[in-house]
């Protein structure tokens, strides 16, 4: 407290998203690191000195199907799938709501759709976190160039500080790509 004025709470965004491997409710390995990381280095037991905020960009399927074959689709069938979608991001921003409410850490969630390089830097720019935490899966040249970098992006065009948290070796698994 400075001159009798409460200050109001450092604001972190972190970009969370699901396993590769997994799939939906489970986050990805680097979207747990940057979690875990910002809790034991930067909140660590000042919770009521930070407020988190999570956001989850799902990417759609290029053909709007999610791995479902179809020769005919009704718009319910639309209307079904874009539900089952927001309802397993939904799932997977609960696993880091509930920890934050276990630990006594104030946090909001959302999901957008779209690229997540553009909606993260978009959602920092209209959100106006303190700071923006993202993992990195640590890809080598050749899959930077197929799969880009959302960290890489972000830590170039986000209008605010950006900490990238890379994986640790145990928790790689064989292929980067997968997370």
């Amino acid at each position: 407290m400075e001159g009798g004025v409460e200050s109001e709470p450092t604001r972190i965004m972190v970009g969370v998203s699901q396993s590769t491997i997994k799939g939906y409710p489970h986050p990805s390995i680097s979207s747990k690191g940057a979690f875990e990381w910002t809790l034991k280095k930067i909140i660590r037991s000042n919770t009521s000195g930070f407020k988190l905020l999570f956001l989850h960009v799902h990417v759609p399927d290029e053909d709007g199907f999610d791995d479902m074959d179809s020769i005919y689709a009704s718009p319910e069938d639309f209307k079904r799938m874009k539900r089952m979608d927001k309802i397993r991001g939904l799932h997977l921003l609960e696993y880091f709501v509930n920890i934050c409410h276990e630990i006594g850490v104030s946090c909001e969630a959302w999901i957008k759709v779209g690229d997540p390089k553009e909606e993260i830097c978009h959602e920092v720019k209209r959100v106006q976190p303190d700071l923006l935490v993202v993992g990195s899966r640590g890809l080598g040249p050749f899959q930077k160039v197929f799969v880009g970098t959302v960290s890489e992006f972000c830590a170039k065009h986000a209008e605010c500080p950006v900490v990238t948290i890379k994986r640790s070796i145990d928790e790689a698994p064989q292929d980067p790509v997968d997370d």
